[in-house]
């Protein structure tokens, strides 16, 4: 039998509250009511008052709703999880701490629901339970967040990796699974093996009813974004340092994002080849439906290549897009900057769907990749990637380095600065033409204009920070 869900909060049944201590070192024993208003004791309520060095363990499967308090410190354990129909409710500020030895992992299940609604003054932080200076990739799970939206697996097969026993997907493409906003998760993702993980954030079927803007993933031992299905839109989304692939989209996925930037650390890449995006339809590269067909507008990604000589850097690091197995994802406003290989168009299927123009890449710049492989194809294939990339009417360019971008502080490992200088080519040409209302229309391709939206609530030396 799994443990309870150990809290040290409110498990709050139609909105009551609990009274708190705003001492992190010493709270006191936690308060639950009912909605008789009489008090309930944890045991009774499903929830465990343990405390570790002043953190509240959270462990097992939450039986009522349950809000983290911002005055509180927590501690996952192991596998945690939100059923159907519960909510966990997270307020602005929270600090939420993984276990390294359990591998502490937030699951939300289907039909269950995240309210993460931070601000950019109070952002709510998973991190890694290790002290300052000793903190790494894969110190604890990560995030997963699982909907009822539709998916291209079969439902005997629609079960999330990464070691959870639980299903994801189904039929109603406005699903709901919350709010994350304003939200970093750091020093997540665990390879149980291969292909096989759980990635920063995890979003398995996941709807559009759903809200997910401002979120960092930061130092992820796998992927920092996957989305398996699901038809959830997100913006404002960043990639730092991750190991493995920044953005990866899978299984029918085909929701809208804006906004989107990643880093890489030159010196860290996963053995399975990390890239910026990796797009595959399933698995199999099958023709099941819906195909993946997300739609990318104004993304920034930024390899382990400062110039297209650089050298030192991973060998492991790939491509900056490769789109495979029957992708089709559209990618609009893009830069893709400093990569071995900017693009890899690979195999028949995907490619298939570029000359159907289902498959769409537009007013892109792939800047900076070494001499001749800005654009490639798979061994052996015939395909004419770069009469399709450069076709009169998509905008596209090549351009030799990335500093011809002007963008001088975006490679900067301790302090990027991802906005293009005054004069930069970017800061104008974008286009938003057949594109729908939640993409805001902006001037300039990449994540960013003249504006930081990453000021304020983002952390890019999170090693050092006191949690």
């Amino acid at each position: 039998m799994k443990k309870l869900l150990n809290v040290m909060v409110l498990a709050c049944v139609m909105g009551f509250t609990v009274s708190c201590n705003d001492n992190d070192d010493n709270p006191k024993p936690p308060v639950v009511v009912d909605p008789n208003g009489a008090a309930v004791a944890p045991n009774e309520a499903g929830l465990n008052g343990n405390t570790e060095n002043g953190r509240v363990v959270l462990q097992g499967t939450a039986t009522k709703n349950v809000i983290l308090k911002a005055g509180t410190k927590y501690l996952l354990k192991g596998f945690v999880y939100i059923p159907s129909g519960l909510t966990l409710t997270i307020e602005p500020g929270t600090i939420i701490l993984g276990d390294k030895t359990t591998k502490g992992t937030l699951v939300i299940e289907r039909g269950g629901k995240i309210m993460a609604d931070g601000t950019a003054q109070k952002p709510i932080v998973f991190t890694s339970s290790q002290a300052k200076g000793s903190r790494a990739a894969g110190d604890w799970g990560g995030l997963i967040v699982l909907g009822a939206a539709p998916t291209n697996l079969p439902s005997e097969k629609a079960k999330i990796e990464g070691g959870v026993d639980r299903e994801y997907g189904g039929t109603n493409a406005n699903d709901n699974s919350g709010i994350i906003r304003y939200v970093r998760i750091e020093f997540s993702g665990i390879a149980f093996q291969p292909d096989n993980e759980i990635n920063g954030l995890t979003l398995g079927g996941v709807g559009a009813g759903t809200t997910i803007d401002y979120v960092q993933v930061s130092y992820n031992g796998d992927d920092s974004f996957e989305m398996f299905g699901g038809t959830v839109n997100m913006k404002h989304l960043i990639a730092y340092k991750t190991v493995d692939d920044m953005f990866d989209t899978d299984n029918g996925y085909s929701g809208k994002l804006q906004f989107v930037v990643g880093l890489s650390n030159p010196a860290v890449a996963d053995v399975s080849g990390s890239n910026g995006f990796e797009s595959d339809g399933d698995s199999q590269g099958s023709d099941a439906t819906p195909k993946t067909s997300a739609i990318f507008s104004n993304v920034s990604l930024f390899g382990p290549m400062a110039s297209s000589t650089a050298t030192g850097f991973n060998s492991n690091f790939k491509r900056g897009m490769h789109i495979r197995r029957n992708s089709n994802i559209q990618v609009h406003n893009a830069v893709i900057a400093g990569w071995p290989t900017g693009l890899l168009l690979d195999g028949s299927k995907s490619q298939a769907n570029a000359t159907a123009n289902t498959l769409k890449i537009e007013n892109s710049v792939i800047a900076g990749s070494q001499s001749g492989k800005a654009l490639t194809v798979e061994a052996g294939s015939t395909f004419d990637v770069s009469s399709w990339y450069n076709a009169t009417g998509k905008g596209n360019s090549i351009v030799a380095e990335a500093a011809d971008l002007k963008l001088s502080s975006a490679f900067n490992q301790q302090n990027p600065d991802f906005r293009p200088g005054s004069g930069s080519s970017l800061l104008s040409g974008a286009s938003f033409t057949g594109m729908d209302a939640f993409f805001e229309n902006v001037a300039y391709k990449g994540a960013f204009g003249t504006t930081d939206w990453t000021s304020g609530w983002a952390n890019f030396d999170p090693q050092n920070t006191d949690y």
